[in-house]
């Protein structure tokens, strides 16, 4: 037995299924996981001394590249002076500064522990500043754990929010609204059928937890249509996109602009930290200048604002950081659809700069329902194979594939030739 077996033996006395976030399991992939030790520039090494070429990335913010010099060196600096104050901090300053000076529709911003909490407290902003209880969500869409957020579709548009987590009481979700994503009609129609009662469409713009799913053509520019039309808010939930597709997110990378965002780890380097943020006029709402009560002794941690600091202006002040990754991973995404299609078998390549997913389906995939007609064992088998090559992808079919700056164009190669030689066996 290897040291990852054993550590997942040990971890599942004492751990809930034996990790502390559940795709880490390789449940779907029928695998054991993998303990990872360390991490450096595009590889993480795990437990047993294996070495694998990373796509996962700690799910997107290691956009640099794992274990960056400029954030390391800023964060052993920041350690020096302590871990944790309760107290309030020039960096979280120089932080809330830095994103407003990069995102257009930031006018101010609040840290946060999470993505979860980020989107939690911007959906509870949204609702005490219109005056409204009802939130659009779409399903496939993953706005982390909080209870609101924990739901699924019913059998029609129309249908009211149910529960998808045992523990969650139906009160919590009966204002949640449940859309088709690329729907316009679908959202127009919960609206309709709830008038001036709808707070905000929250929305992930590019859909990377049923896979990655692309905005079709004129989507978020109908959503930003049918809130002001309605006096909703529109919520962008940046955890995966925020600094990722462009400087300034996927706002930025599709010209449409909300009134609130949630950002999540890629603000602190990869360290737990979250964001959210908008118009100064709704964040003035919030506590203790407003009556939205929001809270937290470790929001703007000093060494999470140091790490982050470091990667935002390292992001930020790279000429041609986005358009050369970008341009990489284009080229590496077209390569591997030509792959997929000489290996003669049925598949959907979706993906928007640096992210990406296969989908082992004949069906475009442009919505959960059509996420889900992929073949999971297929994607089993294809991940075995990968990960038994160095190849470290999402353990998962519904998960996204990240590229960084530090992937060379060599180690792409590596990754086509390996698809290739999956296909050819």
């Amino acid at each position: 037995m290897g040291r990852s077996e054993d550590l997942f033996e040990r971890a599942r006395t004492c751990i809930p299924g034996g990790v502390n976030s559940p795709v880490r399991a390789f449940g779907s992939v029928g695998m054991t996981p993998r303990f990872i030790q360390r991490a450096e520039g595009s590889y993480v090494y795990d437990a047993d001394g294996n070495k694998y070429l990373d796509f996962i990335g700690s799910w997107g913010p290691m956009i640099l590249g794992h274990s960056n010099p400029v954030v390391l060196e800023a964060v052993e600096k920041a350690i020096r002076d302590g871990l944790s104050y309760g107290a309030a901090t020039e960096r979280e300053v120089t932080m809330a500064e830095l994103i407003c000076s990069i995102v257009p529709s930031v006018e101010m911003v609040r840290m946060v522990n999470s993505g979860t909490e980020a989107v939690m407290s911007a959906l509870r902003l949204a609702r005490g500043y219109t005056g409204r209880t009802k939130i659009i969500k779409f399903t496939g869409c993953y706005h982390g754990h909080c209870d609101a957020m924990l739901v699924k579709a019913g059998s029609g548009v129309m249908t009211q929010g149910i529960p998808d987590s045992a523990g969650v009481p139906k009160g919590c979700t009966e204002d949640t609204l449940t859309a088709v994503y690329n729907n316009l009609e679908s959202v127009e129609a919960l609206m309709d059928a709830n008038p001036r009662a709808v707070a905000a469409v929250i929305v992930e713009p590019v859909g990377a937890n049923m896979g990655v799913v692309n905005p079709a053509p004129g989507f978020l520019e109908g959503l930003r249509t049918l809130c002001d039309k309605n006096g909703a808010l529109l919520i962008f939930d940046e955890v995966i996109t925020g600094f990722r597709l462009a400087l300034d997110g996927a706002q930025g990378y599709f010209g449409v602009q909300p009134d609130l965002t949630t950002f999540g780890k890629i603000i602190g380097g990869g360290m737990p930290v979250g964001a959210y943020g908008g118009r100064k006029e709704i964040m003035s709402m919030v506590a203790p200048s407003g009556a939205v009560y929001q809270a937290g002794t470790l929001s703007g941690n000093p060494v999470a604002m140091a790490a982050g600091l470091a990667q935002l202006t390292a992001l930020k002040d790279t000429p041609n950081l986005y358009s050369d990754l970008n341009d990489k991973a284009n080229r590496f995404f077209t390569s591997l659809e030509i792959t997929l299609k000489n290996a003669g078998i049925p598949f959907a390549l979706n993906h928007t700069g640096s992210i990406g997913s296969v989908f082992f389906t004949g069906t475009p995939v442009g919505d959960y329902a059509s996420s889900k007609t992929s073949d999971t064992e297929r994607y089993r088998d294809y991940f075995a194979y990968m990960l038994s090559q160095g190849i470290y992808l999402a353990p998962s079919q519904f998960e996204a594939m990240f590229i960084s700056c530090s992937h060379t164009e060599e180690e792409l190669q590596l990754v086509l030739d390996c698809v290739s030689r999956y296909f050819q066996r």
